[in-house]
């Protein structure tokens, strides 16, 4: 069965995020998602918040940008969070915006490198290995979490192009895809990851996310054509959704079919009820997908 989520947009407060976690952990939402955008708010301090908020709703974190994090940082906080709320965490890495990168002084000359050095060492932290590697970012000599996860979590990666998507195939447990991508993207970025796990001799379940632009209620059609047009996007009908529950849903399907695990609805960034929009989307949503 289809996963269903939603996103916590961080253009909203910080203060706002417990209001919306229980409405969505109350409303019985599979997924809520946050985000370390820069320069908004912190993907991990986030996520600690909404857990210890909540009582059964899983909390994911797309994406970390791993130049700004060196990866034992990365895997002491993501350790702490499996071992705390057990089966509640997920988190996922991406090579960040390159501009942004840029502001903060940590762009790499070559992010997908960056990355496939992040994800191999982040993965055998998480799996309580004692872990040395020098290579071109990332170096550790003899690190070894004192607590490490029970079992090993899985660790999702954001990717675009095909190398990456390739990379993540490989290197990670589960892709994360952009609102941008449509039907037809998802099956052409599952064809690539499955080339990549064909590469690294793969066979374990690779789970796929995508997020979806959805608006409804009041001008719901024009908020959403305004968030895709300021994202630069192409307002194409297979970009985005707006209606009811029915319509959503539809455009789930659609994306399920596709190859998505998990689809996450993304509200655009006035949302003007974000309470309201996670029991939408639970309470409504979800009675309509299979």
């Amino acid at each position: 069965m289809t996963v269903l989520g939603a996103v916590f947009r961080p253009q909203l407060p910080p203060e706002r995020l417990r209001a919306v976690a229980r409405a969505a952990d109350e409303a019985g939402l599979e997924e809520l998602w946050l985000w370390e955008d820069c320069f908004l708010e912190g993907g991990i301090s986030a996520a600690a918040a909404a857990l210890a908020w909540t009582e059964r709703v899983r909390v994911g974190v797309g994406l970390l940008p791993v130049p700004l994090r060196n990866v034992a940082v990365t895997a002491m906080e993501a350790a702490t969070l499996h071992r705390m709320f057990p089966g509640r965490a997920i988190v996922g890495v991406g090579h960040g915006v390159q501009d942004w990168m840029g502001q903060v002084g940590a762009r790499a000359e070559s992010p997908v490198t960056l990355l496939r050095e992040h994800l191999d060492a982040l993965r055998a932290l998480l799996r309580g290995e004692r872990v040395s590697t020098d290579g071109r970012y990332v170096r550790l000599d003899g690190v070894a979490l004192d607590w490490p996860p029970t079992g090993a979590p899985e660790v999702l990666a954001g990717a675009t192009g095909p190398r990456s998507l390739r990379l993540s195939g490989a290197a990670a447990d589960g892709t994360v895809l952009t609102a941008a991508t449509a039907p037809e993207g998802v099956r052409r970025a599952r064809r690539l990851i499955d080339e990549g796990r064909e590469s690294a001799g793969r066979t374990d379940h690779h789970r796929v996310v995508v997020y979806l632009h959805t608006a409804t209620g009041p001008d719901a059609a024009a908020r959403l054509r305004a968030e895709i047009e300021a994202n630069g996007e192409d307002p194409l009908p297979e970009h985005g959704v707006a209606g009811d529950a029915g319509a959503v849903a539809k455009a789930v399907q659609r994306l399920a079919e596709a190859g998505a695990d998990t689809v996450v609805l993304q509200p655009t960034a006035d949302e003007p009820d974000p309470e309201g929009f996670v029991r939408f989307a639970a309470e409504e949503v979800r009675l309509l997908i299979t």
